[in-house]
């Protein structure tokens, strides 16, 4: 069968693309790996009359529209590879289920997400998501105005340190990252932003203890830490244009979400340097909208 839209992910991003595509009523599937970027996470904040929920809740109430539409297809698993052009794409899953091993469709929406690049510091994985974050507007307002610190690892920490004392007593540990200047010093002492020199050793505790080298124990309702995004290697082997930013690389898309490489577009966090699940959803709605023009249009 050849399907009219392909979607790869069916996250926030993917499904809102999916759902513009299945008010025109044409075919298509959306192939989805379950490993949504805020999995971690207790709760999601800030996207209207969902806020406050679990990702979980979320993703299947998503699902549940998604599936009410009978144009519409849906395959748990990863796609290892795109072939083809505009007009003719092949997508191939990694593990061959019983019900298909490939898909062909006319156009492709990424919408996979992207990975985080987290610091290789001892207990910060283990605890990504529940007490590290990378968002204030996410997660900020759960911390309920408690002690929340700021992890450097380069001059990028600067903006989440000015930020975040609009959320709480904030503290930027500068972990022999960088030293800030004479201005950036005084834009921290404006904000109440208090700095604590030397390296960061490791994180401890049930919640988040920041331990330093020298011994020193700050306990901590958050850490906040700049990420660097990796974007799926599907884009790169299709040859999209890669844009690198302060936050990581994403996929280079026009004002309609389309990639470099004709008939194929891209949305959420995937496109972007701002993870945001309004944006993703409003980026996604989108570029199922120029994906659905493309076909009429012959784009």
């Amino acid at each position: 069968m050849m399907y009219d839209v392909a979607i790869v992910g069916g996250s926030y991003a993917g499904m809102a693309a999916g759902l513009q595509l299945a008010q025109t009523r044409r075919h298509i599937v959306v192939v989805d790996a379950d490993q949504p970027r805020n999995r971690f996470s207790a709760r999601s904040r800030g996207f209207l009359t969902q806020d406050g929920k679990s990702p979980e809740d979320i993703v299947a109430a998503g699902y549940s529209e998604l599936a009410q539409y009978p144009t519409v297809d849906w395959h748990k698993g990863e796609v290892k590879t795109i072939v083809g052009e505009v007009g003719d794409f092949t997508l191939t899953l990694a593990e061959p289920r019983a019900t298909a091993s490939s898909f062909r469709a006319r156009r492709v929406i990424l919408a996979a997400g992207v990975d985080d690049d987290l610091p290789a510091l001892p207990g910060l994985k283990e605890r990504w998501g529940t007490h590290i974050f990378h968002c204030p507007y996410c997660h900020g307002f759960d911390l309920n105005r408690g002690h929340i610190g700021v992890l450097a690892h380069s001059e990028a920490a600067m903006h989440l340190a000015l930020m975040l004392p609009d959320w709480g007593k904030t503290t930027l540990f500068l972990n022999d990252a960088f030293a800030p200047d004479k201005w950036q010093l005084q834009k921290l002492d404006e904000r109440g932003t208090h700095i604590e020199h030397g390296a960061v050793e490791r994180l401890a505790g049930e919640g988040v203890k920041v331990v330093m080298a020298d011994s020193r124990v700050f306990p901590l309702e958050g850490l906040f830490v700049v990420t660097q995004t990796i974007p799926s290697t599907l884009a790169l082997r299709l040859g999209c244009e890669i844009e690198t930013t302060p936050l990581g690389r994403v996929i280079k898309t026009s004002a309609a979400q389309a990639t470099s490489v004709p008939g194929v577009f891209a949305c959420g966090d995937i496109a972007r340097p701002v993870g945001n699940l309004s944006l993703a959803v409003s980026d996604g709605a989108l570029a199922g909208q120029a994906a659905h023009h493309s076909l009429v249009f012959d784009l």
